[in-house]
């Protein structure tokens, strides 16, 4: 309880608390790059902001350059890396002052310093850290820029960075042992101890040249590190590189490289700071050899396509550290995507989310010059941060990109594209294991996609057998789910069926026919359309499963079948449930309680001639979920029936109902797929308005139809219908229950409904001929006329079948 407690009082806290109790925790190491970014990071969480960054004075005392970043380039906001002390910008003004300067979009379209190029609405914040010592810059494409929370957050971490960090490019205490700097103009470099205990140089013997530490580097890692040390190769701005060193025994050492190329002043070089640390925590000891051999290995057991997109992604987005991995094979001319990582539409650009996992942004592939190129050529192609590539390429991997073309039997069978965020230098060894990839991947897709192909056609046949869509309920919201079994290639017997009756009512079932064959099938069918005929006809739930029973014992097979039969009444929120030897529904009551609903149950259906089926009575609030399942998701060998209903009973009650396709997802996520899988799952939310109901019994005496009139004309002043409806209506009434009295034997009932303004009218009889609206009438004929009345005077009107009998309905809209 005291964690829970503890916990409450955390959510209570505003941002402001929160960003200063996360503030606390990161340290004070004044000197550590890594600690600076993470605090410059806070901005982006508790303060919405797009971009931070620190601003200090450099060497000469004459620039206020950035020395430290987070977010998004800082080029998109049109700022500097570097700002003169003696101009007019807001940054070089709060750093006099000592004044925060806080800038709308009205203020920044007139300060040309502050914003070079255009772009979107944007507001920016300029906080001085302390006297002298820099600002902390901060840029938000929020609507009304900063708000008085955020700029509580801001100050304190430009407290925390002020404080803590170090005061720019003139400090010149002891460097940190992680940590170096090197003058791009002499290549002289001042390292800590740490660093050369990885180069594994003494301190007394290192000589201060770069060329020293470049020589324990591995020779097919020196180019992509000399780019980095050079200075007419580099602009302003971060740099991070992995490469590998030299040791006197064992394998090469992989270190991580994390810098920041800082502009000099006047005679003063620019410089080359930040840290080296060992990347063996970061990087797994496996070689690429190893990594090809586990991929095969993974490749070799995948059974579907998605198989293969998992085991491709787990071999290469973290060992290539990349920010997004996409996967599509090649249909005829067109790239279809079969696997995104990260899923989420937001981590990719706008133009994919418009054919969001289905075709390739832009396709066909000849409408993207750059991949058909390499489609054709075959080979891995790689393009480092800054290339120009078409729309649908580019805003994949800003920070670099690499194309990897699927080959299989001779022909390419997809494409897998692999994009940084942040500039990523390309290693010899990465560039051999994404070609050995590549092969591997295209010959694993043609294989899956194969089974995938059966598995389908297998899929498309049950199908068929079950509804192609849900109906809309009034009141209520049903989804529904089947899964074929995965252990074969044999068709089953799940089935499901959502029925909407008369009066609001709705029918939920749910079934599993013994066995998996074309025999199961189609008992599947026959048994889901006798269930639908009989709920049609109006008759009570236990009748219903007790006629299909009777059903299935008069067509001599030696199959059985489950069920389940929920009927629910959307107006009062009342339900009765059969059982046929099925497991029972599952509530998710509208506070997150779950209930396994205790019904007694009767025998499957087909075992039995004179089986009772008992109705158990259920009562739905607002915001309940009905859960029925067959035994395929709650059942297998590894656990019984009891243990699989609580499971399910769990995983419903942490759900959100409000996204019942995701709560459908989720509960099939934990399905053996030893058998078939049916789900259907409903959300009574109540109807919005409920329906005024009247009925009358219409006694066959000589007044029958001034009566049925006079009780319709009472019950719509009642209700507060205008006068001038009431004639229609009556004639409508009047032909209607004319043409039971006359046609008909035994009983008629009136029923009057008024929903908003549309009234409808139904009169039900025993017999089960209903009426035909003549295509002509001469004049000399007695009858026929009333139906073209009807017809006539109503919106609508039409026949269903009610226990044995019919029921005529006639709708009449009452405009006002």
């Amino acid at each position: 309880m005291a964690n829970v407690v503890g916990e409450g009082a955390a959510v209570r806290r505003t941002r402001t608390e929160r960003a200063e109790v996360v503030l606390e925790t990161l340290g004070a190491d004044p000197y550590s790059p890594a600690r600076l970014r993470r605090v410059l990071e806070q901005a982006l969480v508790f303060a919405g902001a797009a971009f931070a960054g620190v601003y200090t004075p450099g060497d000469d005392g004459t620039l206020l350059c950035l020395i430290e970043s987070a977010g998004l380039p800082l080029t998109l906001y049109g700022l500097r890396d570097t700002y003169p002390l003696s101009g007019r910008s807001p940054l070089v003004e709060a750093h006099r002052t000592g004044r925060p300067v806080w800038l709308g979009p009205e203020d920044l379209a007139g300060c040309s310093e502050a914003r070079r190029t255009p772009s979107v609405d944007f507001s920016v914040a300029v906080l001085p850290m302390h006297a002298g010592g820099g600002c902390l810059v901060a840029v938000t494409d929020a609507a009304g820029g900063f708000d008085t929370e955020d700029r509580g957050c801001l100050a304190l971490i430009a407290e925390a960075v002020g404080h803590r960090a170090p005061a720019g490019a003139a400090d010149t205490g002891e460097l940190p042992a992680d940590a170096f700097s090197l003058a791009m103009d002499t290549g002289h470099v001042e390292v800590g101890n740490e660093i050369l205990a990885l180069f594994g140089i003494g301190r007394d013997e290192f000589d201060g040249k770069v060329e020293s530490l470049l020589g324990r580097t591995v020779p097919e890692d020196l180019p992509a590190l000399m780019s980095v040390v050079e200075a007419d190769h580099m602009t302003i701005g971060d740099r991070e590189l992995e490469f590998r060193i030299l040791q006197a025994s064992g394998p090469p050492k992989w270190l991580r490289l994390r810098g920041r190329l800082l502009p000099g002043g006047e005679g003063r070089p620019a410089r080359l700071v930040g840290t080296v640390a060992d990347a063996s925590t970061l990087r797994s000891d496996v070689t690429d050899v190893a990594r090809v051999q586990r991929l095969a290995a993974a490749l070799a057991t995948a059974g579907s396509v998605k198989d293969v997109g998992h085991a491709v992604v787990t071999a290469l987005r973290k060992p290539l550290q990349a920010d997004r991995i996409a996967l599509a094979e090649l249909e005829n001319d067109r790239l279809v995507v079969t696997v995104l990582d990260p899923p989420e539409p937001e981590s990719w650009p706008e133009l994919w989310r418009t054919e969001w996992r289905t075709e390739w942004p832009d396709a066909p592939v000849r409408a993207m010059p750059t991949l058909a190129a390499a489609l054709r050529e075959g080979r891995a192609q790689i393009w480092p941060a800054g290339t120009t590539l078409e729309p649908a390429l580019a805003e994949v991997g800003p920070g670099g990109l690499a194309v990897l073309p699927l080959p299989a039997g001779g022909r390419m069978a997809g494409a897998c594209l692999i994009g940084w965020d942040s500039p990523h230098e390309f290693g010899p060894d990465e560039r051999a294991l994404l070609t050995a990839s590549a092969g591997l991947a295209g010959q694993a897709l043609v294989r899956a996609h194969a089974f995938d192909a059966e598995h389908e056609l297998v899929g498309m046949l049950q199908r068929t057998l079950l509804p192609r869509r849900l109906p809309r309920l009034p009141g209520a919201v049903a989804v529904a789910r089947y899964l074929p079994t995965i252990a074969g290639l044999e068709v089953g017997g799940d089935w499901y069926d959502v029925i909407p009756l008369t009066d609001n009512h709705v029918a939920l079932v749910i079934g599993d026919v013994q066995g998996h064959n074309a025999g199961a099938a189609t008992l599947m069918g026959q048994m889901r359309t006798a269930l639908r005929a009989y709920a049609a006809e109006g008759h009570p739930p236990d009748v219903v499963v007790s006629h299909a029973n009777r059903l299935l014992m008069e067509m001599e097979t030696d199959l059985f079948a489950t069920c389940c039969y929920v009927d629910v009444d959307m107006e009062e929120g009342a339900a009765w449930c059969v059982r046929a030897g099925h497991p029972p529904p599952v509530l998710r009551h509208p506070d997150g309680s779950t209930e396994i609903v205790e019904t007694e149950g009767g025998p499957p259906l087909g075992v039995v001639l004179q089986a009772a089926f008992p109705m158990t009575p259920l009562r739905l609030q607002p915001g309940t979920v009905l859960a029925l399942t067959t035994d395929g998701l709650v059942e297998s060998a590894e656990s019984d029936i009891d243990e699989g209903l609580d499971r399910l009973a769990r995983d419903l009650a942490v759900a959100d109902p409000a996204h019942l396709d995701l709560v459908a997802d989720a509960l099939l996520g934990g399905a053996h797929r030893g058998d078939d899988v049916a789900l259907l799952l409903m959300r009574y939310d109540g109807m919005a308005v409920r329906p005024l109901r009247e009925s009358w019994t219409v006694w066959r005496v000589p007044e029958a139809v001034r009566h049925a009139r006079r009780f319709t004309r009472r019950t719509l002043r009642s209700w507060g219908v205008p006068q001038d409806h009431l004639d229609a209506v009556q004639l409508v009434v009047s032909e209607l229950v004319t043409n039971a009295l006359v046609h008909t034997d035994g009983q008629v009932r009136l029923d009057l409904t008024l929903v908003n303004h549309r009234f409808r009218v139904a009169v039900a009889d025993s017999s089960p001929r209903s009426p035909i609206k003549p295509t002509s009438i001469g004049w000399e004929a007695t009858g026929g006329r009333g139906i073209l009345l009807v017809d006539a005077m109503s919106a609508a009107w039409g026949t269903v079948p009610v226990g044995g009998g019919k029921q005529v309905w006639a709708d009449v809209v009452l405009d006002g």
